[in-house]
């Protein structure tokens, strides 16, 4: 089942603001929509160990290259992007709507969530909320806050 992103906030006293555009799939292609959307812009990686039993969100500042298999090593994973059942069925999600606040649909916590310190540490975020027309903008620490209330584990990178 997934949840409205907006109500979640809401109940959680998360503050936002929203940021209507057209469809966007890519970072490549969200960059042209993101002159009024303040703070730094994310990518949002979903993915999994060769095997299946462990799934990650990595949340990335949007210009960061990702080397899989350097990232792997790091994590001591050999890791592959997880499938299009794997995002729908954990993350209640489709491909070109991966955010963070698809966590709120993963109810058994099993995603473990990787997040770059200089998303961390910025000053204004901005996701979609689970739909790629839209992106909402958030304060860091509101982020941070919602990142404690889903129950996943996560790390900074």
């Amino acid at each position: 089942m997934s949840f409205d992103v907006k109500s979640y906030l809401e109940k959680k006293n998360i503050s936002y603001k929203v940021h209507k555009h057209p469809p966007v799939f890519t970072c490549e292609e969200a960059e042209k929509y993101y002159s009024e959307i303040k703070g730094i812009n994310s990518k949002n990686l979903f993915i999994k160990n060769r095997k299946n039993k462990k799934f990650f969100l990595l949340i990335l500042p949007s210009q960061r290259k990702l080397d899989m298999k350097e990232f792997g090593s790091r994590l001591n994973e050999k890791l592959k992007f997880a499938n299009e059942n794997n995002l729908k069925e954990i993350l209640g999600l489709t491909p070109g709507s991966v955010s963070p606040f698809g966590l709120i649909n993963d109810k058994e916590h099993i995603t473990k969530v990787l997040i770059d310190q200089d998303i961390w540490d910025s000053d204004i975020v901005s996701f979609h909320p689970n739909i790629n027309t839209e992106t909402l903008e958030l304060n860091g620490k509101d982020f941070q806050k919602f990142i404690k209330t889903i129950g996943n584990t996560f790390e900074l990178i």
